[in-house]
């Protein structure tokens, strides 16, 4: 995860993918503490493993709390976004299908 992360700093950027499969990629996620989270709805089905951080997470029209450990569901096209970060939030994220 530490090679991940500044792989993904050195890019200058929140999202690094690391692996993309016929089906499938994988990425890292980052917002720091008190930071937008600027996503769009997507096309593909997501699923969001939170590594370390806390935050919360509306999907749709639900609100949840996560932190390390947390598991998220997002289906395509539904919006979502962390907010109210209170400690600098690493997320694996999995795309399905492999994110355009």
């Amino acid at each position: 995860m530490d090679e991940l992360e500044a792989e993904r700093a050195a890019n200058d950027g929140a999202y690094l993918q690391f692996l993309r499969e016929r089906n499938m990629s994988v990425g890292l996620y980052a917002l720091n503490a008190g930071e937008q989270d600027p996503q769009q709805p997507h096309r593909q089905d997501e699923v969001y493993f939170v590594v370390s951080g806390r935050a919360a997470i509306t999907v749709g029209m639900e609100t949840t709390q996560v932190a390390r450990g947390s598991v998220v569901y997002v289906p395509a096209g539904v919006a979502h976004k962390f907010h109210h970060i209170s400690e600098d939030l690493r997320v694996m994220v999995v795309f399905s299908p492999p994110e355009s």
